[in-house]
């Protein structure tokens, strides 16, 4: 089967896995005590991002890669809340969560972006 996109060529898939790898090294400075709370759920929303982008490239059909980016959205989202709270508790110093907030909106946009592109091109 050839696919309409090779996952490893979008940009999107590329960024979200740089975010998925941010997350993993700055999650290693929290205190083992979150290891099994923020840190697992920050790691598991933030590698969901580009398993998505990745799973809907072998879709067969618009609508279900655009179901797959629906869900790396929510995943997207997901992790700008976990960031917040991160934040909040002291987890996260500002720097570093404005950081990790301009990367995620930035991640964001370009999957609503490849979104609609991908539905407005139907294979």
């Amino acid at each position: 089967m050839k696919l309409k996109h090779n996952f490893k060529n979008l940009k999107v898939w590329q960024k979200s896995v740089d975010l998925a790898v941010k997350v993993y090294h700055m999650t290693a400075t929290f205190p083992s005590e979150e290891k099994f709370g923020m840190t697992s759920q920050m790691r598991r929303s933030s590698v969901s991002i580009p398993s998505n982008i990745a799973e809907g490239s072998a879709r067969n059909t618009s609508r279900a890669f655009t179901n797959c980016l629906d869900i790396s959205l929510g995943e997207s989202f997901e992790l700008e809340t976990q960031t917040i709270i991160a934040h909040r508790v002291g987890l996260l110093d500002q720097e570093l969560f404005d950081s990790m907030n301009q990367d995620i909106d930035e991640i964001q946009k370009m999957i609503i972006g490849f979104k609609f592109s991908v539905e407005s091109n139907p294979y």
